[in-house]
């Protein structure tokens, strides 16, 4: 039973990467092991369009988007965590769902993709302002995401208004209720 966060803020020790961390504990109460993935630590290059998957299915590109392919092939779940920056989800969570055009690739023109399917994915947002169409516009870049890489949308959790770093520490209620769905991504079918 494996679960993955992928923290797409810049930011460490922000209120992402709390929210973030409370759905994993809870997670890993439950039973589910654990790891964390920082976008911002990894050394990944954005999708060059150069077609070299498409005979293979295989990103060309040899950078750390290495260990998020392997971190998702392995996973019975995932959780994103993202700030919304200018109406959307941070650039490294698109660089990341980016180069997912190979896996979009091996399943729907190759026909080769070997994910395990029905995973269920959990999304978290943060935003400065109270703008829900903000929230929807991320909200449907990730459902995109975990349709590629075979997840399925089981929850979006949405804090706008929550912009100075540990802000969201005053939010008791939002703190346990994302810490109840990491508890619970453990107890959805696809998560053995």
């Amino acid at each position: 039973m494996a679960v993955i966060g992928i923290l797409g803020s810049p930011r460490r020790g922000g209120n992402s990467e709390i929210l973030l961390d409370k759905v994993l504990s809870g997670a890993s109460d439950a039973g589910c092991e654990t790891e964390k993935l920082i976008l911002n630590e990894l050394k990944i290059a954005p999708c060059q369009e150069c077609g070299g998957c498409d005979e293979t299915g295989i990103c060309v590109i040899d950078d750390d988007m290495s260990k998020v392919y392997a971190a998702l092939d392995a996973a019975d779940g995932v959780v994103v965590a993202s700030p919304i920056f200018f109406g959307s989800i941070s650039a490294q969570t698109k660089m990341m769902i980016d180069r997912l055009q190979s896996l979009w690739v091996a399943q729907h023109i190759l026909g080769k993709s070997k994910l395990k399917s029905k995973r269920p994915g959990i999304f978290i947002a943060v935003g400065g302002q109270d703008r829900k169409d903000f929230f929807e516009n991320s909200q449907a870049i990730i459902k995109h995401f975990f349709a590629t890489a075979s997840f399925s949308y089981e929850a979006g959790f949405y804090f706008p208004s929550t912009n100075d770093k540990g802000e969201i520490l005053k939010d008791q209620n939002g703190l346990e209720r994302v810490r109840f769905a990491g508890s619970s991504l453990c107890k959805k079918p696809g998560v053995s």
